[in-house]
């Protein structure tokens, strides 16, 4: 889905080692990045580990080199958990609903 130049991904179930690889082909197509403003739904989101952490932060560094940016939107708590105890809300902005990180 695409609103005002922005692209949103939204995604679903677990992102670890067995989905990254998809993941990556979403986030990372097929010049560096989904569009240079990309917002990731994550309110279907139900367990992320270390190889979604780090697709997020690439797809973070290839639409900053294409002068864009990434946001996060709508993480569940447990997801939630893991980016604020990893830090990567720090890196990506991350709000509580898609309209939110939309309106930013």
């Amino acid at each position: 889905m695409a609103t005002d130049d922005i692209s949103v991904i939204t995604l679903h179930g677990d992102i670890d080692h067995d989905t990254i690889d998809h993941l990556r082909d979403v986030l990372l197509f097929p010049h560096g990045a989904a569009t240079a403003r990309t917002v990731i739904s994550l309110s279907a989101v139900t367990f992320i580990d270390s190889s979604g952490i780090n697709a997020l932060i690439t797809a973070h560094h290839a639409a900053r080199r294409s002068g864009g940016w990434l946001r996060l939107a709508g993480p569940v708590a447990s997801v939630l958990r893991v980016i604020q105890i990893v830090g990567l809300d720090s890196i990506i902005p991350c709000y509580a609903t898609l309209p939110h990180a939309l309106a930013a």
